[in-house]
């Protein structure tokens, strides 16, 4: 039998089922790492296999498990499978979408994956923590735009600031605006932290800003090396950004404005350098930690000392 005789590992595979099953044995075994937007190889291996397929991940169908691929089918849902193995990013980069709070976005190595456990807090209204329905809202180091674009759905009666660094998240956040038809209500702007809003002032500030400390981050998996490190990384410490965020956030807060801010593993260093700063940090039911609320009351009271 010569090489060109020889057929590829999945040529007995014939169904959607057969082609999940081996996907997510071969990432299993690869060791890949899975977080962000799935914990697990099978949800991945679903995610791609229904993409490459044009099937809706989203309420997905049991009966099309055992649909039979076309030999083209098989050669795309293959070769997309393999690019995972090979190139260690992130699925949604692959698929050039992600979902949050139910909705779409695109997504690519411009911007973080969207996989924020403030969803949840979106979703509920930010309540406890907001006494009337925010009329401005600000999204710092907004990336895709995600969570500000979700709240616009939360508040449909607010003005949204998309604010990031990088021109390049920019023009993604611009194309999401643009694909959940929002140029009305949202806004993106290119800023540095809060340097470039002026006198804004917002009824709610929320940001997902980089994190990430040193050591975290030269030890991160290869998905996580995928993203923009400028959306990562923060210091030794992982806190260089949130100081200027806490420093600067009451000047842009309204009378009862309320932050919320995620910085993950950092918690407890942040607790550590602000021990006089009373954060409530969010319990999830869905899994996540390190997000912190804390009043405009509280933050000036803070400015002042």
């Amino acid at each position: 039998m010569s090489s060109a005789d020889v057929l590829p590992p999945w040529a007995p595979l014939k169904t959607v089922r057969d082609f999940i099953r081996w996907g997510a044995s071969r990432f299993n075994a690869e060791g890949l790492f899975f977080g962000h937007g799935t914990d697990n190889a099978w949800d991945e291996a679903v995610q791609l296999v229904l993409h490459a397929l044009h099937l809706p991940v989203q309420n997905s169908r049991q009966e099309w498990l055992d649909a039979r691929l076309t030999d083209a089918e098989r050669e795309t849902v293959a070769a997309l499978l393999d690019r995972r193995i090979r190139e260690r990013v992130p699925a949604a980069y692959l698929t050039g979408e992600a979902w949050f709070c139910g909705l779409r976005f695109a997504v690519d190595e411009r911007v973080l994956v969207p996989r924020s456990p403030i969803a949840e807090l979106i979703e509920a209204g930010f309540q406890p923590w907001l006494e009337l329905e925010p009329e401005r809202v600000l999204d710092l180091c907004a990336g895709s735009g995600c969570i500000g674009i979700a709240c616009a759905y939360a508040f449909p009666e607010a003005q949204v600031d998309l604010s990031d660094i990088s021109p390049d998240a920019l023009d993604v956040a611009r194309a999401n605006i643009k694909a959940h038809q929002l140029e009305g209500r949202v806004e993106a702007l290119e800023s540095d932290g809060f340097a470039a809003l002026g006198e804004r002032r917002y009824d709610l500030i929320v940001s997902n800003p980089p994190y990430v400390d040193a050591r975290d981050l030269a030890s991160m998996p290869a998905e996580y090396h995928a993203e923009p490190e400028l959306g990562l990384g923060s210091g030794d410490d992982g806190l260089d950004f949130t100081r200027r965020l806490l420093a600067e956030a009451p000047r842009h807060l309204t009378e009862d404005g309320v932050l919320v801010v995620e910085v993950g593993n950092s918690q407890v260093a942040l607790e550590q350098a602000f021990p006089e700063l009373p954060f409530t940090w969010v319990e999830f039911e869905r899994g996540g930690h390190g997000v912190f609320v804390l009043s405009a009351r509280a933050l000036a009271a803070f400015s002042e000392v």
